[in-house]
């Protein structure tokens, strides 16, 4: 048996920060959300005691939908239309439409008592409604201060097999493979590729769930590099020998064979 212990270096973990926001649209792409200020996740579960023969004896818990609040100094102009503002003509605004329903993405840092870059936290939010909050307009004074946006936020939550349906679901990078961050964050801001897109989280969990990858890279100097975490395809036979399992792995002759980078079952993330 091991007795716990307190106060360990490297074990006091804190979250800071809040940066690279990413508005997404419903039907596909995505641009960065600057100015961001905060964004306040707010807990609506509720408990419910019962009691009998005036004892208490057990809890009801309804856990409630995502829901927050988002402080901004300044947004897309592309969220106009998702707070109910439309464009009749360039530069004539028209408020008081029906807010559209959109999605986001956002950051949050984590570090401890040794380092502040441990890693981070994407944040990925569903079927968002925004209500924006009253605006006071006040005079110019000597001390000029900026407006601050804020609206209310709630969501519809998504299906994600095996669990109840969410709208916020939270990628640790400090606890997945560095290669699968990187596929990622390539589907989440966009690549060379392809544009930036939030997935259906359907096809996301699925996406992460099929991963495993065997990346290859050509280092420049007559030598290469392969990596992967997945069981079974990169194996030492000894000190000198490996072997290599992979589909992208062909043969051209008794001594010569080629070797590709595995694909990323993107198939789910943009069906054909």
């Amino acid at each position: 048996m091991t007795a716990l212990t307190w106060d360990k270096v490297g074990d006091r973990v804190y979250e800071t920060g809040l940066d690279r926001g990413v508005l997404y649209f419903p039907e596909g792409g995505g641009v960065p959300w600057n100015g961001l200020v905060a964004i306040e996740e707010q807990v609506s579960t509720s408990v419910q005691a019962v009691h009998f023969d005036g004892l208490k004896t057990n809890d009801i818990v309804t856990v409630g939908d995502f829901s927050a609040v988002i402080r901004a100094y300044t947004y897309p102009n592309e969220f106009l239309r998702f707070e109910g503002t439309l464009e009749d003509q360039a530069g004539i605004l028209v408020t008081g439409q029906p807010p559209e329903v959109f999605h986001m993405s956002y950051r949050t840092r984590v570090g401890n008592d040794i380092s502040s870059e441990m890693g981070y936290k994407i944040h990925l939010l569903y079927n968002l409604t925004a209500i924006p909050a009253d605006i006071e307009r006040a005079t110019l004074s000597l001390d000029v201060e900026p407006n601050e946006f804020e609206w209310e936020v709630t969501s519809i939550p998504e299906y994600i097999e095996g669990f109840r349906p969410t709208s916020h679901v939270i990628i640790d990078t400090r606890r997945i493979d560095p290669l699968l961050v990187s596929d990622i964050e390539d589907i989440l801001y966009g690549s060379e590729e392809a544009p930036p897109i939030l997935p259906s989280l359907r096809s996301l969990t699925t996406f992460v769930r099929k991963w495993g990858r065997l990346v290859v890279i050509d280092n420049g100097d007559g030598t290469w590099t392969a990596t992967t975490n997945e069981p079974g395809v990169l194996e030492m036979l000894d000190e000198t020998t490996f072997q290599i399992t992979a589909d992208t792995a062909v043969y051209l002759d008794a001594d010569t064979y080629t070797l590709e980078s595995s694909a990323r079952n993107e198939e789910d993330i943009w069906p054909q």
